[in-house]
């Protein structure tokens, strides 16, 4: 049986109130294994959308576009005034190039890796010496500085970690526009656009030197497709998110956190993996936990787009101008696309080579990076989730059992305690303490 929701229904409001289990509410209103399901949002009609058939038709910009589909409160917050994800169309796959050029191509996921090494060793040694640092706020710093050195960004690291805990308040808190933590999160924009707009201009300038390639430089150099120089608030703003989604990953490795203490079995693999390969990048166990965490703990529930032109999929239509909406959770976790969805099975991804090709594996989006809407900086969050997984991992740390459970009211969420982590052997603290 299907049907529509009430007038008087706004499923906006089961969004910001059942976060993500949003989508399930709405599939029940549909049979099972509809690929679509009707929904209102923001007082009209719309359409969820989920598996292989929501993907293409989501990610074909002849159908939809993304332009003005998320609430601006939210858009702007998060990704900044102008930005790439605003953009359609050629000016968009423009911009795009940018981005590919700076995280996407192989030579600079090269670049990155001995910094994340680096990074998490040094968390690791604070970890052994008894730092009590969470797992979410060790990676916000290891992954702020390393992402920051990569991008060619002067500072110490302690101003690099400040910087990077900005930015992850910013994700932390564009979700929630009802809260203290929202207000928190424009003023931090507003800080971070400042910074990496002067950042900009000195290199402009001359004054500040930027490496070839880096993303300082790149972003300083960008031209749009008049040939004029971005403004140096928006280059700025660009040069933010080839980093922030970086240091987003953090989420994961809270959820990394979790996962590895609910499977010591796992942990063991992976410590024995890293010891025999003599470092924290890319083993393969570790690659594999880190997909099957971002399959089951997506950063958002849904995406929303416009259609451009009447649409019709599974027997529901959505007339142009009217918002489809993809449900990415519920596409990463289709019964009709993958073998037990809801269990954590890490080896589902052994010997998956193009997880791009994986057209309903969609946690930083889908399509082609190239020339669609697919994260850039989806191999820069792999191979970052997988060094955090291998240090994680090391037997000289222990992940805490209390506060793992997940709010999943939330957006975005992660374990309420960001993962405690202590060194092992250590006697548990006194509560007060």
């Amino acid at each position: 049986m299907q049907t529509r929701p009430g007038l008087l229904h706004d499923d906006s409001v089961s969004i910001l109130t059942r976060g993500y289990d949003a989508g399930a509410h709405i599939w029940r209103r549909v049979r099972a294994g509809a690929r679509s399901a009707p929904m209102r949002l923001l007082g009209k009609d719309a359409l969820l959308v989920r598996g292989a058939e929501g993907v293409e038709l989501f990610y074909d910009e002849r159908r939809i576009a993304r332009h003005g589909a998320m609430p601006a409160l939210v858009q702007e917050t998060l990704f900044g005034h102008g930005s790439v994800h605003s953009l359609d169309g050629d000016d968009h796959r423009h911009r795009k190039a940018t981005f590919v050029d700076v995280a996407y191509e192989d030579a600079q996921v090269e670049r990155l890796r001995p910094l994340l090494e680096r990074e998490w060793q040094r968390e690791l040694d604070a970890w052994a010496g008894g730092g009590v640092r969470t797992a979410y706020d060790a990676a916000v710093g290891a992954f702020g500085r390393a992402v920051m050195q990569w991008a060619g960004l002067p500072g110490t690291a302690d101003a690099q970690t400040r910087w990077a805990a900005r930015l992850a308040q910013i994700v932390y808190g564009f979700g929630a526009p009802y809260s203290p933590a929202f207000v928190a999160a424009h003023a931090n924009r507003w800080w971070s656009d400042r910074h990496a707009e002067r950042l900009i201009e000195a290199v402009r300038s001359g004054s500040l030197p930027a490496e070839p390639g880096t993303a300082l430089d790149e972003w300083a150099q960008h031209r749009d497709r008049t040939g004029e120089l971005l403004p140096a608030k928006l280059a700025g703003i660009e040069l933010q998110n080839s980093m922030r989604p970086m240091i987003a990953v953090a989420r994961f490795v809270a959820y990394a956190a979790k996962e590895l203490h609910d499977r010591p079995e796992w942990r063991e693999r992976i410590t024995a993996e890293t010891a025999e390969r003599g470092t924290l990048v890319d083993g393969p166990l570790a690659v594999m936990f880190a997909q099957e965490i971002r399959r089951t703990a997506p950063f958002v529930p849904m995406l929303p787009g416009w259609a451009l032109e009447d649409v019709d999929i599974d027997g529901q239509r959505m007339a142009a101008g009217g918002r489809v909406v993809l449900d990415l959770l519920g596409t990463n976790t289709d019964r009709r696309s993958w073998a037990h969805p809801d269990d954590f099975e890490p080896e589902r991804f052994r010997d998956v080579e193009d997880y791009e090709a994986l057209t309903v594996f969609i946690p930083h989006g889908g399509a082609d990076v190239a020339t669609g809407h697919r994260c850039p900086g989806e191999k820069l969050a792999i191979a970052g989730l997988a060094v955090a997984i291998a240090a994680l991992s090391d037997p000289r740390v222990t992940v805490r059992g209390s506060g793992l459970e997940v709010n999943r009211r939330r957006l975005p969420t992660m374990p309420r305690s960001g993962g405690r982590v202590r060194r092992s052997g250590e006697g548990a603290r006194c509560p007060f303490h």
